[in-house]
């Protein structure tokens, strides 16, 4: 992996950004702004001291001292300029109270030249040489003589430069702790990161034994969890579909085995007129098994592609109760079941009326299967719009209610047959036309409730008979 792609370069980097900007904001904010104060404030200073200058030059305008003592009341240097031509502009230095230097570097100031042209006090900064300076020029006469008081920012630039090597120095000093920090913290996380990803790895594998563990409480931990979750739930559809490879290929078998087994012997001619038909109506029997299995996998694979379409027609419950009881009529009897209908209460659904029957013959089915022989069978029409199919059998142990309507699982202790898809089936089927499929159970009485929407008296109107 490029170490410059990994999450804890990424973090480094988004910390480094983020402390960069913060710093560039601060520096932005602090520094142009101190120093502006700095200069504002040293030309405020030169401007309160320049009227009281001109006064006194004025009143005493030919003390030879003037210059030098203003210099040391406000802490500058100070020049007097005189006119030298108005045609251009130019200005002569009278005098400089900075005593033998060369006034070529202040000469043609042009602070003091505009203020000598407009009458008017002029400020501002100049550079001169590799130092600035804060000016202030004051017209002393009406002739154009002006007074310029000129201050080295050198000192008050100083501290400007103190902090900004500062705030450079910390601004350095954090963003290598952020780096530091962020390649601290992503190393934390990348570890927990890579063992997801070798879990995912595993179950993507099809290894669901080893648990994937992580204690966190943020996200990362949620996603460990949500994981975990996963694993389990493959972990169980897994072995379900183990179990029920085994149990559909037992189912598959048996009754290939019995069709090979009676072919055989259908071939012999000394069989009697009887015996032939007695083979042949068991074939029978094997067959509709098999077509019963591969029926019940079309169902589940076209529900689990979305293909499986139902209807919503208005469909009484009561004829479709008597359907069931007239169809597995025969077989309670053979088996010394006491199988009947009761309607209690009208009801209408809104359903597709092949599905609710396919339904109920699951519940039926299973209802004739699962309980000792003599035992009662209901099939219950109540009102709103609820088939219900009751029994007085043994019932299911409460540690297995939450699995009835898984698929391929059949309950421990029931009858061998079948393949563990009916209820499963049955459950969504009762989904996909709006319903559900609910169940109460207790030793002697075992409930299960196909529950339907209701339809409305407008719909009742266009009910459709049962074939």
């Amino acid at each position: 992996m490029n170490p410059f792609r990994s999450v804890g370069a990424r973090l480094s980097l988004a910390l480094a950004v983020v402390v960069a900007a913060a710093l560039a904001i601060v520096y932005l904010a602090l520094v142009p702004s101190l120093e502006r104060r700095l200069v504002d404030a040293k030309l405020s200073q030169l401007r309160r001291a320049a009227p009281s200058l001109r006064e006194q030059y004025l009143n005493d305008r030919f003390n030879p001292d003037f210059v030098s003592t203003a210099a040391a009341s406000t802490n500058a240097r100070v020049v007097l300029y005189r006119p030298l031509s108005l045609t251009p502009p130019a200005l002569q230095e009278v005098d400089d109270s900075m005593e033998g230097r060369n006034a070529a570097d202040i000469s043609g100031d042009r602070f003091a030249l505009a203020a000598s042209v407009s009458g008017h006090e002029r400020s501002g900064t100049v550079e001169r040489g590799e130092e600035r300076y804060a000016e202030v020029a004051v017209p002393l006469t009406a002739e154009g003589s002006v007074l310029l008081l000129s201050s080295s920012l050198h000192d008050t630039l100083a501290d400007v430069h103190l902090v900004q090597g500062r705030l450079l120095g910390a601004g350095l000093i954090a963003l290598a702790a952020s780096i530091a920090l962020g390649f601290g913290a992503a190393s934390v996380f990348a570890r927990r990161i890579r063992r997801l990803e070798r879990a995912a790895d595993r179950i993507a594998g099809g290894d669901f034994t080893e648990v994937v563990v992580d204690e966190g409480r943020d996200e990362l931990g949620e996603l460990a969890r949500a994981f975990e979750r996963m694993r389990g739930r493959l972990a169980q559809l897994d072995d379900a579909r183990r179990a029920f490879i085994a149990n559909a290929s037992h189912e598959l078998r048996t009754p290939l085995f019995s069709l090979g087994g009676f072919l055989e012997l259908l071939q012999d001619e000394d069989l009697d007129e009887p015996t032939r038909r007695e083979f042949l109506a068991t074939m029978t029997e094997q067959v509709d098994r098999l077509a019963k299995l591969a029926t019940d996998l079309l169902d589940l694979s076209r529900m689990d592609a979305g293909r499986l379409r139902v209807e919503h027609e208005p469909v009484e419950l009561g004829p479709l109760a008597q359907v069931l009881v007239d169809e597995f009529g025969a077989v309670a009897r053979a088996e010394g079941h006491q199988l009947e209908a009761i309607v209690e209460d009208d009801a209408t659904a809104l359903a597709d009326a092949e599905r609710a029957l396919q339904i109920g013959r699951i519940l039926v089915e299973n209802a004739l299967r699962h309980t000792p022989p003599r035992t009662a069978v209901r099939v219950v029409v109540r009102a709103p719009a609820e088939l219900a199919v009751e029994d007085e059998g043994p019932g299911i142990p409460p540690e297995q209610t939450a699995q009835v309507f898984e698929r391929f699982t059949r309950l421990e202790g029931t009858h061998a047959s079948g393949s563990g898809l009916g209820l499963a089936i049955a459950r969504e089927l009762a989904g996909l036309m709006g319903g559900s499929i609910r169940l109460e159970s207790e030793p002697g009485r075992t409930v299960f409730t196909l529950v339907l929407p209701a339809a409305t008296r407008a719909e009742q109107g266009r009910v459709r008979a049962l074939a």
